[in-house]
């Protein structure tokens, strides 16, 4: 079964996003929503990319669509969420990449335009799950409507921390993001957004600018025992992209820097292929550029003051890795719902009370003292009035 998504918001992540699900046989765009700019503009934009280069297929320009490979998606330029008709459009997952409903209530208008799920590209600005691949996916659940892929350092910071406390034990943590330029910063000298971070309205092309971040603190609310227990900043930089993670943390365990390296390489060929990367080269940021990997531990880079403390060193294209991790989770979430039905089931005791069953695996569940079991599926039951049931 093929993830069918919508886009809303054609700015960088939203436009990688769509590169990225064209090169994903699971996922397939149906639709994409920007009210500032037109059909020809949207072609323009997604054909040519100063960083990532120029769209390996076709793009054609239609009657409110986009024609991309021969596929056609359905363009609109709606200013509310809600009257933007995904339903008809057949887009059960929407990307929700404008950077403006970053809440669940907020992204929640979706829903209403026929929509299942939403995924907000952005770190949340209010208690909406967060998701990383390879660190707490198999968290989700098919009841969740709302959830947010995190940013795009915390997918790079999560899976080097996971290891570090899963293997070694994490006591505490600092981290630093050397971070390429995005579209927040201002080109000449000027009011930043918002007018308080007077540093974040500095020429960006001209300046490191230290800044904050909560990648480091969102860490802990998707691996929780990590909680409270590292926090970091961002050095903004004049590169267009690839970002760089410094994790300087003190472990429980010693560990020489080799077994360091080896249990970071053992991840990447276990539950972490794809999403943790690994160089043993002199690498530079710009040979990470177009890297999937939600995370490229640079293992030259790294140093260890003794087998208590040491200095992680993570490479990341915040733009491309970033964009194939949005993907993949809306394909996960996909599978997983995929999996789960609203049905009617009866009692395994022989009562004829009719019980409302949804979300369940296939097989048998204690549902609290009786086991219940329905042809094919199975799971948590509630009472329902006997008209619902239609009995």
């Amino acid at each position: 079964m093929v993830c069918q998504l919508g886009i809303n918001g054609f700015g960088r992540i939203g436009r990688l996003v769509f590169r990225a699900a064209m090169e994903n046989p699971e996922v397939k765009v149906v639709a994409v929503n920007d009210p500032f700019m037109n059909i020809p503009y949207m072609e323009y934009l997604l054909k040519y990319d100063s960083v990532h280069g120029r769209f390996n297929g076709t793009i054609e320009v239609a009657e409110n669509a986009l024609i991309v490979n021969g596929e056609t998606i359905q363009v609109f330029s709606e200013r509310n969420p809600c009257d933007i008709p995904w339903g008809k459009a057949g887009a059960d997952y929407v990307c929700e990449s404008t950077g403006v409903f970053t809440t669940g209530e907020k992204a929640s208008a979706h829903l209403q335009g026929g929509a299942k799920k939403v995924l907000i590209s952005a770190p949340p600005k209010d208690d909406t799950p967060m998701f990383v691949m390879g660190v707490n996916n198999k968290e989700y659940t098919s009841d969740l409507k709302v959830v947010s892929n995190a940013s795009c350092t915390t997918n790079c910071l999560a899976p080097l921390a996971k290891i570090m406390n899963d293997k070694f034990g994490i006591v505490e943590g600092l981290m630093s993001t050397i971070h390429a330029t995005t579209s927040t910063q201002l080109t000449v000298d000027g009011p930043s957004k918002g007018g308080k971070d007077w540093r974040g309205g500095r020429c960006a092309a001209a300046n490191v600018i230290p800044s904050s971040t909560g990648a480091a603190k969102a860490v802990g609310k998707v691996i929780p025992s990590l909680n409270g227990k590292l926090t970091g900043m961002s050095f903004r930089v004049p590169t267009p992209d690839v970002s760089v993670v410094d994790l300087t943390c003190r472990l429980e365990k010693a560990a020489t820097y080799d077994e360091i390296v080896a249990a970071v390489k053992e991840a990447t060929e276990g539950d972490m292929k794809g999403i943790m990367g690994i160089t043993y080269d002199d690498v530079v940021s710009t040979d990470m550029c177009n890297d999937k990997h939600s995370s490229i531990f640079d293992v030259k880079a790294g140093i260890a003051l003794n087998d208590h403390f040491v200095k992680l060193v993570s490479w990341y294209d915040n733009e491309w890795g970033y964009s194939n991790r949005l993907v993949d989770l809306a394909v996960h979430m996909s599978k997983v719902d995929a999996t789960q039905y609203t049905v009617l089931g009866r009692l395994i005791d022989g009562m004829d009370t009719l019980m409302k069953i949804d979300q369940v695996p296939v097989g048998k569940k204690n549902w609290p003292t009786q086991d219940i079991v329905i042809e094919e599926i199975v799971i948590h039951a509630n009472p329902i009035a006997d008209q619902e049931a239609g009995a």
